[in-house]
């Protein structure tokens, strides 16, 4: 490859069928790839077992292929990489970066309604700290009950570590790094072991990917991403956080709407090229 290729990657969660949005985004990372003759990628993002389907992983690969997207293989899926997340985590917890997180969302409510007090973050309002100072012995004996918790990165701590970090995205350039805005963020819970922040970091590391094309709606996410990659030593990679396709209501297209799926729009008989200049045709700017 030449310095200027680049590798992306299209990583979709199996929890419904792809819609006309997916589909952008993929032909999008696809392009990008093939523009500068590099690689592209298809990975999978089944960390969650009880969201994630079989059916739907299946249906991923029949609908890219129909639309004329070629990927590397074997495919990684995260459900078969946890102890990769695992390895992280540790190295996070011996750098004393984690902490346990006993609260339910009835505790954060009721603090942050004590509080008076409600910031929000870009994953929603932000956690009030309530375990931050729980001491060794009590994260001990709470955890030796098998009281459910969650994992949760000290961002004070890691932020002094790390200093001012940077990141640059191909449309909006050069950003400073303002992971703060996350609070203490879980980074693992019993039921998901990696959040999507820490799993989506490390696997664009390890499959060396050096632009990351995505929706503008986790163009946050960059912010804690970056600061991963720091606490991580992992590879910095370029970004760019491309327009969102929307409904008729002015809504982002989402599984949760019940957005059209490629798979309906293929059963109603439109051909592939169709469904990639109807995806072309719609991105909002």
């Amino acid at each position: 490859m030449t310095p200027q290729s680049q590798t992306t990657r299209f990583a979709p969660s199996p929890t419904g069928y792809l819609h006309l949005g997916h589909a952008f985004s993929a032909l999008f990372a696809h392009e990008a790839a093939k523009k500068s003759g590099g690689r592209f990628i298809l990975r999978i993002e089944d960390i969650d077992p009880v969201r994630c389907r079989p059916e739907f992983e299946t249906a991923i690969y029949e609908d890219l292929a129909w639309l004329g997207l070629e990927w590397e293989t074997p495919v990684r899926r995260q459900s078969e990489h946890l102890a990769e997340y695992r390895t992280a985590l540790d190295r996070l917890d011996e750098m004393g970066l984690l902490y346990p997180c006993f609260c339910t969302r009835k505790d954060i409510a009721g603090e942050i309604e004590r509080s008076g007090h409600a910031p929000h973050g870009p994953d929603g309002l932000l956690y009030p700290k309530i375990c931050r100072a729980m001491g060794q012995a009590e994260q001990d004996e709470r955890m030796g009950q098998g009281q459910p918790y969650a994992l949760r990165l000290d961002m004070a701590k890691a932020q002094r570590l790390a200093g001012q970090l940077t990141w640059r995205d191909l449309v909006w350039g050069e950003r400073r790094a303002e992971p703060d805005r996350f609070g203490d963020v879980v980074l693992a819970r019993k039921d998901v072991p990696a959040s999507y922040h820490l799993a989506v970091t490390l696997d664009d590391h390890l499959q060396g990917v050096t632009l990351v094309t995505r929706g503008e709606d986790l163009f946050e996410a960059s912010h804690l991403h970056r600061l991963l990659q720091f606490l991580l030593s992992l590879d910095v990679p370029l970004w760019q956080h491309h327009a969102l396709l929307m409904g008729p209501s002015g809504q982002r297209l989402a599984k949760r709407d019940k957005a059209e799926t490629i798979r309906s729009l293929r059963e109603r008989g439109f051909s592939a090229d169709e469904v990639r200049r109807l995806a072309q045709s719609q991105k909002n700017r």
